[in-house]
């Protein structure tokens, strides 16, 4: 017996030389499948594709599949917000923090806010009349 293991063994036997048909066909229709979804579409989705067209692969399979062809899901960034380092006072202060109105109708307040929900943002913006502390729209 040699003192060979036998994963060098395997290692320094040669390969394979002829070329595997069935992953070149599978990677021509991934090539093909990736640029009509314009360069979007990951390994989960041409899986899905090619699973309509009846093939029976796995995920890890098409992975490496797109590995080889250098293919990178394009994925839009989302918008970067900015905020506003001063706060501008354009309108003047009438209220002068007297919140404690005698009739409803003379004095409202309102705010606006920005709520992250259904994975964009929206806008909340309430009117607050101050004597009835109820919302107006």
């Amino acid at each position: 017996m040699s003192d060979v293991t036998r994963s060098c063994y395997y290692a320094q036997r040669p390969r394979r030389r002829t070329p595997d048909v069935e992953r070149l066909r599978l990677r021509s229709r991934v090539s093909e499948l990736f640029p009509q979804s314009r360069s979007s579409a990951g390994s989960r989705r041409i899986l899905s594709l090619m699973r309509e067209d009846g093939e029976q692969l796995g995920r890890f399979k098409v992975r490496s599949l797109m590995r080889e062809l250098d293919l990178v899901s394009k994925q839009p960034v989302s918008h970067a917000y900015k905020r506003a380092a001063v706060e501008k006072l354009d309108i003047p202060n009438t209220l002068n923090r007297e919140f404690d109105v005698p009739a409803p109708n003379q004095a409202w307040c309102g705010d606006i806010t920005n709520i992250w929900a259904q994975g964009k943002w929206h806008y909340l913006a309430v009117v607050l009349d101050l004597c009835t502390r109820r919302i107006v729209c």
